[in-house]
């Protein structure tokens, strides 16, 4: 775990956003099957406040999925627990690859557990935000980039994990092509009423195996820039 990234004082929060609040959102995802302790403390210990508009910042620590504008959300801590807890299940990757910064809160949680977090997201202004929060909170870890998700970030392949935060109906090839041998891709695939969030591990032949690991609701996985 690194240890290193300090908060800022602003990272404290009050009332709803105080630690008190937190604590209670880490006793919620305990008591709905959340197990890995040093997910729960990320959780803990990370201010989901400043991944929000102010205006939101009260229900920071409710365990409901948030607007960020564009049309995009920023995940329920439960999800966000969960596909963090299931990359790790098998050791922490090194090197993952997220598709979809959004506010940047996935990167954030996931760059105090594993070594580096290459991350793309298509809305330039989303990832203006989200680099923000991340220089803010000294998580220099964290390594991100303007592009259409659909094609990963080859330059940096090949990734340990890769973690899909919209869905599509497959994991996109070029996706797949970047995972390193043993690799782990998770994402929410799927027809739109029926996503469901998946685990492709790839065994020592490259072939994947699929793990079904429950039904969720996504933003849709989309191409281009903007």
């Amino acid at each position: 775990m690194n240890g290193h990234h300090a908060l800022t004082p602003d990272a404290g929060g009050q009332g709803m956003t105080s630690q008190r609040a937190r604590d209670r959102l880490v006793a919620t995802l305990r008591s709905e099957g959340i197990k890995d302790t040093r997910v729960l403390e990320v959780l803990r210990t990370l201010p989901r406040h400043l991944f929000i508009d102010e205006a939101l910042a009260a229900r920071a620590y409710e365990n409901t999925a948030l607007p960020i504008g564009f049309g995009q959300t920023i995940s329920q801590p439960w999800i966000v627990a969960r596909m963090t807890e299931a990359l790790l299940e098998s050791g922490a990757p090194a090197k993952v690859l997220e598709i979809g910064t959004g506010s940047g809160y996935q990167a954030a949680v996931l760059a105090r557990l594993v070594s580096t977090v290459y991350s793309v997201e298509r809305i330039e202004e989303l990832l203006r935000q989200a680099r923000r929060r991340f220089r803010a909170l000294k998580l220099d870890n964290i390594r991100t980039r303007h592009d259409d998700g659909m094609l990963g970030w080859s330059a940096e392949a090949p990734y340990d994990a890769i973690i899909v935060t919209a869905a599509g109906e497959l994991p996109p090839a070029e996706l797949l092509a970047q995972l390193a041998p043993g690799g782990t891709v998770l994402g929410p695939f799927g027809p739109p009423s029926e996503q469901r969030l998946l685990r492709f591990r790839a065994d020592a032949g490259g072939h994947l195996q699929r793990e079904d690991l429950g039904a969720v609701s996504f933003v849709p996985l989309l191409s281009g820039t903007r």
